[in-house]
């Protein structure tokens, strides 16, 4: 199996689960998203939110931004 497909089988059982499918369908319009808003939206808790964030942006579908003492999530094309 080369790297590509190595990648895909990676990035598509990280999209397995329905919050992380979730959080794509809410950032892929272009909005830049808090994690709380996130977490809200989803009504999990930060923690669960910020686990599903991290593993999005490890594998580069999300880029994030820091201001104002939040991060910000938003699809990365």
């Amino acid at each position: 199996m080369n790297m590509n497909a190595r990648r895909r089988t990676v990035v598509f059982r990280a999209l397995a689960k329905i919050n992380r499918l979730n959080i794509i369908k809410m950032l892929a319009d272009g909005r830049k998203i808090s994690v709380t808003d996130i977490a809200e939206e989803l009504k999990i808790s930060l923690k669960a939110t910020s686990n599903h964030l991290m593993l999005l942006k490890n594998l580069d579908v999300l880029e994030s931004e820091r201001k104002l003492g939040h991060v910000f999530y938003s699809f990365n094309p």
